[in-house]
């Protein structure tokens, strides 16, 4: 029985691999049609227009032809999704509906879940990566913890990778294309036994940055950025030791080596002249006229390095027997896995040397985990049952550290004096002021005279020092316990009901020291030491002067703090569904779904004023989400045609945002999304020829709150412009459509083409809704072209991805120290926001540009 269910699901995958959206030699537009569609979106096997889900699933032919090698290339196929990475490529958020979780900071969980293979990947960044030979993905819309987890409120990324087969099979895939790439990945696989089957992937690939790179003052030699250069390799083994039990193993293993992510200016403020004066070169873009924004540029500035490493590895057991006494399936899945990634950085992005982090480790993460499923599924006459165990032991451990460039001293002193000199002229804008506010014994006289001489007299006053000034780890423990359940119950042969309930205990707890090294720290206690003479001369813009000089990397009051927290949460999630078929062409369904996520610790410095923050935790998010949808299987079942509507509303919504000298997580009070999601695909009567598209229509909103209404009310300021407003990544309108022909041309040929393009209205690339982070509509639009033998023996692509070169944003940010956007008093629009006072220099990670190249393959 074992072996028979297995060799239904290898001819189902390549009867799928076939129809959806592809042809690849295996049948013709005439020979399929949307029956052959089969999704395991709730834990089994299902034809996906019996699923009252939203699910977009694509084939292994239909990622080939769009060009997807990672999570990233797959939004182009999926209307609703959004995929951005950050400071690294261990940075990656993926958005669905408009939600989704920064991933900057490793004490968050993601909104949208990545399972590979059954194995849930907690961080969005643990699952980014060449992902090998693919069976297919499916994109989950929705709250989806009955059965893929707790922390999946927004969505799921399902996907499936090739298994072993018993038929001897190998392949091999090299291309070449501009930017200097070159890639190489092939596999094999075939029996071992007659009841032991194995599968080997490996993969390389290297490829020049998308940015040129300005050094400025060194001592960065690389003049590149954004590169590749990873490896992988992946094995499996099938083992069927008899007809009722199934065992698949997998070990991966995969490293990067790279140097990622610097960012471009895309407005430069009043603070270039102290760049430009303290760097060798302008330091960054120059300024546009009334400082608008500037020329769209893939020229990046930066004085230090950026290399990453990253390393992925782990392995997972699946192992199935089928109990035919009560026509059921236990499975039991076990993974370990473990993910590390460090780099450096640049922190200012600038060509001057002001702050900057090393690539030896002393910044980045490190996420290991074990996780045990089990699952007992059976159906009778009237109903499809299952019930299930999970639990993960997740362990964290974060380093973070802080260097003062020589520039740092004179940067921030450019600062302070410029601000203050438009309050009194006489008091010079000038790099050597510092010392005035740290003089021992200073005094109201004796300030005002230094101030005035530009620090000529500071009384021999410190700056900061110059090198590594903290060195802070945490290391984060969770452990989650849930059972769950999934019950479909077949009340009529038309009328359905689902029922699943999970209950999720968590546990976590957060153990870190923050360390000021090297005299970090004096600097600031000099200042303070200072505040009567400082207020004295300077009155209420005092408590700025203090609160610049002891920014959170440089606040004495961090000096050998340790934190130990612990906390413990439990939640009941689910879902009913209701889906009732009119005939055999249309099924209709509603639904609703409760998910959640859960609460964590933001591992960062967080400070309110100069005070460091008592507790770094935050609460969990929940969501409650209502569907009403139709599925219609049209034409002869040739034309799949869809359509849901939405609403969703999340509490204590997970925002985590950066505001130009910290990221900090607030719960933000309440986030509705609501829309209509449709999709549709059809094998058309021309030979070879299928066409595939979807549209999302989405109002994603925060509700309305006040300072009152957050665990610090001291950030509204900078979030001010949140409430009411239309939330961040969140396109009103984003539409995706592909086209797909493939033929045979005779005397042993065939050939094709396909297209993809993915369409997203306007929409606000920064966390904190500032107007000039507006990225405007775009279409990015990806290209093959096919010939190869009959039996694709050899198959030759011509490919491109951003056809057209798009030049597109994919995160816009404040450039640190570089100006403010946000006043410490309402304006008069009712925030604290005022277009005329906005200073803020804003930075940029960009979207790729257009890349093409060849592709060669080969198989046996």
């Amino acid at each position: 029985m074992r072996l028979t269910t297995l060799l239904r699901t290898t001819a189902s995958a390549a009867v799928v691999g076939a129809v959806t959206f592809g042809f690849a030699g295996v049948a013709s537009a005439q020979e399929t049609s949307v029956d052959d569609i089969i999704v395991t979106a709730q834990k089994r096997e299902q034809n996906l227009q019996d699923v009252p889900i939203v699910v977009t699933s694509l084939s292994a032919e239909t990622l080939q032809d769009a060009g997807v090698r990672d999570i990233k290339d797959l939004q182009i196929l999926t209307p609703g999704l959004t995929v951005t990475s950050t400071t690294s490529e261990a940075s990656t958020t993926a958005r669905i509906r408009g939600v989704g979780t920064v991933g900057d900071n490793p004490g968050l969980e993601s909104s949208v879940g990545v399972v590979i293979d059954g194995v849930y990947r907690s961080r969005n960044s643990v699952g980014f990566g060449d992902l090998g030979e693919l069976q297919r993905i499916e994109v989950l819309k929705g709250p989806q913890g009955t059965l893929f987890g707790k922390n999946t409120s927004a969505g799921v990324i399902n996907i499936i990778t090739e298994q072993p087969s018993f038929t001897p099979g190998y392949n091999a895939e090299v291309t070449v294309g501009n930017y200097g790439a070159r890639s190489l990945n092939g596999s094999v696989t075939g029996p071992l036994s007659d009841t032991l089957a194995m599968r080997l992937y490996a993969g390389i690939s290297e490829r020049d940055g998308f940015y040129d790179v300005d050094t400025g003052d060194g001592p960065r030699t690389e003049t590149d950025d954004a590169n590749k250069n990873y490896w992988t390799v992946r094995g499996q083994l099938l083992w069927l030791p008899s007809d009722t039990a199934s065992f698949r193993f997998i070990a991966d293993y995969s490293k990067r080596d790279e140097y990622c992510c610097v960012g471009v200016q895309t407005r430069v403020g009043p603070t270039y002249p102290f760049v430009d004066g303290l760097s060798t070169g302008t330091g960054q873009t120059p300024p546009s006229a009334g400082f608008g924004p500037v020329p769209f540029s893939r020229l990046a500035y930066a004085n230090r390095g950026t290399g990453q490493r990253i390393e992925d590895r782990g392995v997972s057991l699946e192992a199935n027997f089928d109990m035919p006494s009560m026509n059921a399936t236990l499975t039991s899945l076990t993974s370990w896995r473990s993910w590390s990634g460090d780099q450096g950085q640049d922190i200012d992005y600038t060509g001057a040397d002001i702050a900057y982090r090393f690539d030896n480790g002393e910044w980045g993460y490190g996420v290991e985990n074990l996780t045990q499923e089990f699952r007992l599924a059976g159906s009778t006459e009237r109903l499809d049952w299952l019930v299930g165990f999970f639990a993960t032991q997740e362990d964290i451990s974060r380093a973070d550290a802080w260097n003062h460039g020589a520039d740092y001293t004179p940067f921030l002193s450019f600062l302070l004096t410029a601000s203050l000199n438009g309050v009194n002229p006489a008091w010079a804008v000038s790099p050597g002021s510092i010392g005035c506010f740290t003089a021992v014994g200073q005094t109201v006289g004796g300030l005002n005279t230094c101030l005035t001489t530009g620090g000529a007299s500071n009384g021999g006053g410190i700056g900061f020092t110059v090198g590594a000034n903290y060195a802070d780890t945490y290391e984060q423990e969770s452990t989650s316990i849930a059972l769950f359940t999934n019950n479909t119950f077949r009340v009529t042969d038309q009328f359905d009901i689902t029922l699943g309930l999970r209950y999720t205990m968590d546990d976590k707890s957060v153990e870190g020291q923050q360390m000021n090294v090297n005299g970090n720290g004096n600097t600031c206690n000099a200042a303070l030491a200072n505040a009567g003479a400082i207020g004295g001369l300077l009155g209420a813009a005092s408590s700025s002067i203090l609160g610049t000089i002891c920014l959170p990397w440089s606040n004495s009051a961090f000096n050998n703090r340790l934190v130990s927290e612990s906390f413990d949460d439990t939640e009941l999630s689910g879902t009913i569904k209701a889906s009732y078929r009119l005939n055999e062409s249309v099924m209709t369904y509603v639904s609703y779904a409760r998910g959640y996520k859960s609460f964590g610790y933001n591992l960062d410095r967080v400070q309110a004023g100069i005070t460091p923050t008592a507790s770094l935790l935050f609460p969990s998010e929940v969501v409650d989400s209502y569907e009403a949808g139709v599925k219609m299987t049209l034409l002869n079942r040739s034309l799949l045609l869809n359509a849901t509507y939405f609403d969703q509303t999340f509490e204590d919504f997970q925002l985590n945002t950066f505001l130009g000298t910290a990221y900090v997580v607030e719960s933000i009070p309440e986030l509705t999304s609501r829309g209509v999601d449709a999709d549709f695909l059809w094998f058309t009567p021309i030979d070879g020829l299928s066409l595939s598209g979807g549209v999302t229509y989405t109002e994603a909103q925060y509700g309305n709150f006040v300072a009152a209404d957050l665990a610090n009310p001291g950030n509204f300021p900078q979030l001010s412009l949140l409430p009411g407003a239309t939330a961040s990544f969140a396109p009103e309108w984003s539409g995706s459509a592909s086209m797909n022909f493939d033929r045979s041309f005779g005397n042993g040929m065939r050939g094709g083409f396909a297209l993809s393009a993915k369409y997203m209205s306007d929409y606000n690339t920064g966390s904190d809704l500032l107007p000039l982070k507006q990225q405007d509509a775009f279409t990015l639009v990806n290209g093959r072209i096919s010939i190869g033998t009959e039996d694709e023996r050899w198959m030759l692509d011509i490919w491109a991805q951003n056809l057209t070169d798009e030049e597109y944003v994919q995160v816009a940010y404040n450039a640190p120290l570089q100006g403010s956007a946000f006043q410490s008093t309402v304006q008069p629009n009712g925030t604290f926001y005022n277009p005329a006072l906005d200073t803020q220099s804003i930075n940029a990670y960009l979207g790729a540009p257009r890349t093409y190249g060849l592709t060669l393959r080969v198989r046996y």
